[in-house]
């Protein structure tokens, strides 16, 4: 037997096996013993490496505390040009006072990376914010309309009102001077059983024609209270007949219902 080949059943082996229970396999042990000398190493190596850690966190708080000695070199040289501790940088004394800081990298990120997040971060947030001011846009631009709708429907309800004021008022004045018949269709309100005529007949040529040039509620209310002026000295506005066109002129203050409020 070699030097270099222990006897299994010499004191050193029995010494390294003392602790193991009789009755356990050799591969047991062995396996049990390869286990605990990793998990040493590993423990060993997490401490070594949270102290070095440590250590030069530390190292750097105290280099960052202290100022520069006058050892240093480049301290020397500024002192030369006159640069005094605690004043700021620059021929007048208006630069920096204080060291740039450090910027400890505690990522994987390459040069550039927190840039390019930055850029990122901003272009999100300038796109969210043009989403909101169009979204707002279009809200107030859907509200306007809704408003001019609506005020463009009342305004047609209140012509529509005044058309009819104007053709009952059209048809009465006619009556009493001695007129039998409108001067136009639409001057006087249709009654009832016309209506049902006119449904009845149904359209032929000549209301094709008048569908041609079929005038609006507007130009209708325009006309009728243009002939009650002129004929009848009226005005719906005001709604008073007056005696003459001059008397109609001066005390009336015009031909619309604009110039009555």
């Amino acid at each position: 037997m070699s030097d270099d080949e222990e006897d299994y059943m010499s004191d050193a082996l029995l010494t390294q096996i003392q602790d193991v229970k009789p009755g356990v396999s050799m591969v047991r042990r062995v396996k049990q013993a390869m286990k605990k000398e990793a998990q040493h190493k590993e423990t060993n190596i997490k401490n070594r490496q949270k102290s070095f850690k440590e250590q030069e966190k530390e190292s750097r708080e105290t280099a960052l505390q202290s100022g520069i000695s006058n050892e240093n070199k480049g301290f020397a040289l500024l002192q030369k040009m006159g640069y005094k501790a605690g004043q700021g940088l620059g021929k007048k004394g208006a630069g920096r006072v204080d060291p740039i800081p450090l910027n400890i990298k505690t990522d994987r990120g390459g040069i550039g990376m927190e840039e390019l997040k930055k850029r990122k971060a901003e272009e999100e947030l300038q796109h969210y914010r043009q989403k909101v001011r169009a979204k707002q846009q279009n809200e107030a631009k859907s509200m306007e309309d809704f408003r001019s709708r609506v005020r463009t429907e009342r305004e047609d309800r209140k012509i529509e009102a005044d058309l009819r004021r104007s053709q009952r008022s059209c048809e009465q004045l006619d009556s009493q001077n001695g007129i039998t018949a409108p001067s136009e269709e639409w001057y006087w309100p249709k009654n009832n059983a016309e209506e049902e005529v006119d449904e009845e007949d149904g359209p032929n040529e000549e209301d094709e024609e008048d569908e041609a040039v079929e005038l609006t509620e507007f130009d209708k209310l325009h006309i009728l209270t243009s002939y009650l002026r002129g004929r009848h000295f009226y005005c719906l506005w005001c709604g008073t007949t007056y005696n003459d066109e001059d008397d109609l002129c001066s005390n009336c203050p015009g031909d619309t219902a604009a110039d009555h409020e």
